[in-house]
């Protein structure tokens, strides 16, 4: 009975990578010709709406939250377009991780993950987000009281991006991650999390 629950669970796992290539495929058919259209995002809306097993793994699922925030209004006007091409430019170099890995390995993300608390709380975002530009991120934030703005040792919570990679530390948004892990390994109450983490945490507000 175990062996067939795991071999069970090989299997699932094999059809979500395969299926997360075929999705990584279709970011990069879409951003080939540098332009985004309607009709390719209500596609990959579509196609992601389909495709249960893989909406779980969290960077898919935030790209899908994303696309569905686009098309929330029917309409994908010029703005939208420009943000969603840095998304899935991002999500098609496939140079993040991907799968148990996005509970990061690599990123010195707080384990466990805290519990957010927003009113008041000084926030920096750093990295490329799927929920959108730094300007939605911090707009999104501000509305459950926060304050979003630069690094500085007042900073309760640094939100790292879904898209970091596995050398974050020659990105450009590393020092300020090497700053955080400083500050927080010298006593200050700074709390590093992912992109995933910080909207579930806003959800439940």
């Amino acid at each position: 009975m175990k062996d067939t629950a795991v071999l069970n669970r090989i299997c699932a796992e094999r059809i979500d990578d395969r299926q997360i290539a075929e999705v990584i495929g279709i970011a990069h058919g879409i951003i080939a010709d540098g332009v985004i259209n309607q009709s390719e995002v209500e596609y990959l809306q579509k196609y992601l709406s389909t495709r249960e097993h893989v909406t779980r793994n969290p960077v898919v699922r935030l790209l899908k939250d994303r696309v569905d925030c686009v098309l929330a209004d029917g309409i994908v006007d010029a703005d939208e377009a420009t943000d969603l091409m840095a998304t899935l430019t991002a999500f098609a170099g496939g140079d993040f991780e991907l799968g148990e890995a996005t509970k990061a390995t690599s990123l010195p993300l707080c384990a466990p993950a805290p519990v957010m608390a927003f009113r008041n709380a000084p926030i920096c975002f750093t990295g490329t987000f799927a929920f959108g530009t730094r300007s939605t991120c911090e707009d999104a934030v501000r509305t459950l009281g926060a304050s979003p703005g630069s690094l500085t040792m007042k900073t309760r919570y640094l939100v790292i991006g879904a898209y970091a990679t596995d050398n974050w530390s020659q990105s450009a948004f590393g020092r300020k991650i090497e700053q955080a892990v400083a500050w927080r390994k010298a006593g200050k109450p700074i709390h590093i999390v992912g992109e995933a983490h910080w909207v579930e945490q806003m959800r439940a507000h």
